[in-house]
């Protein structure tokens, strides 16, 4: 063999070497089923350092034990949560048991909202296999045309960290079942979602408040949670992210932000009407959650985690992007979002 040739084949082991050291430094399996889905879904970075220090911790306050604030906060909690100092609840063997009320805002849920089906960031960034590039969501575009409206999937997660992290763990405060971080629902496997006609007629109370006059009462809803206030009355108002019906994943593009926002919103009355989110505010729910068809706003407080993190705030349902979202947008990288829920717990700590 000639220098020249030799030259030539060390060069193409050369690449050949360099080549797959790329191609296998992301998972193989991911890159096989998709090598253009695992590039573009991007990783939240959900369980490492962020996870203490992109939570709002200080949004668990303030915590009330007996009907009397004892830690935390300056916020008032929600108008329907209860003030009981002593409850009842059936203990083992169904047995009445006594305890003492105690109220908090536990961080129960994670939604993340993606364009790509199938993509996760919260779990790493990885491209769930099975779906199909057809239901690809769009962020929208900038003038408000038919080409504004934007389409996001969600995926809907547990997320008892209190409880994961055995930091507070008062017996009788976890009554769902949740026990670990756990995929609950995904949108992509929900034809209602995926069409705005097919979602009106599975929710037939959106036709009585699709008209003009219930829509121009939004104003007021979006006036309140401007001041951190949320009228469950009006449980078809967003505030002024937009109107809960038809809950679809359809919203039009006035920012990705505000778009996300709606749509995790609509993610929730969603699962209320389902039955996967139950009520835990109120004295009706100091022994368990209850089920409730219409989502209880007042219940709810979202915190962003990706791409920019609200680390030491929250923000009520529909409250302006004014108040939160100036920066929350990164282009390209940062157009699908996370979100962290808190939901105001009432619960009956027994003796």
């Amino acid at each position: 063999m000639t220098s020249a040739s030799k030259a030539i084949s060390l060069a193409a082991l050369l690449f050949v070497v360099l080549f797959s050291g790329r191609a296998f430094a992301q998972d193989p399996g991911q890159a096989a089923q998709n090598p253009d889905q695992s590039r573009t879904c991007p990783d939240a970075s959900l369980f490492s350092q962020k996870l203490i220090s992109d939570i709002c911790w200080e949004c668990i306050f303030p915590m009330y034990i007996m009907g009397v604030p004892v830690s935390g906060g300056g916020e008032n909690p929600p108008d329907g949560a209860s003030r009981k100092a002593i409850c009842v609840c059936d203990g083992n063997g169904g047995v009445p048991k006594a305890g003492f009320g105690v109220g908090f805002w536990e961080p129960a849920r994670i939604m993340e909202l993606v364009r790509e089906p199938g993509c996760s960031p919260a779990m790493g960034g990885v491209s769930l296999p099975g779906f199909e590039r057809r239901r690809q969501g769009t962020k929208g575009e900038s003038e408000y045309d038919s080409g504004d409206t934007g389409m996001y999937h969600y995926h809907y997660y547990a997320f008892p960290i209190l409880l994961i992290m055995d930091l507070f763990v008062p017996e009788g405060c976890f009554t769902d079942g949740a026990m670990d971080f756990d995929l609950m629902y995904m949108s992509e496997v929900d034809p209602a979602w995926n069409n705005d006609q097919l979602a009106f007629f599975t929710n037939p109370e959106a036709a009585a408040v699709a008209n003009l006059p219930a829509q121009m009462s939004c104003m007021v809803d979006a006036a309140a949670s401007a001041v951190g206030e949320v009228m469950d009355s009006m449980f078809w108002c967003a505030g002024s992210w937009g109107s809960m019906y038809p809950l679809s994943g359809t919203a039009m593009g006035t920012s990705h932000v505000n778009m996300t926002s709606l749509l995790t919103a609509r993610a929730l009355g969603a699962m209320h009407r389902r039955g996967l989110a139950l009520t835990t505010m109120g004295e009706d729910a100091m022994c368990g959650g209850e089920i409730s068809p219409m989502i209880p706003k007042s219940q709810y407080k979202i915190s962003m985690f990706f791409p920019r993190p609200e680390a030491s705030d929250s923000h009520v349902i529909g409250e302006t992007v004014f108040n939160w979202g100036f920066g929350r947008t990164i282009p390209v990288a940062g157009e699908d979002s996370v979100y962290v829920i808190y939901r105001w717990n009432d619960c009956c700590m027994q003796f």
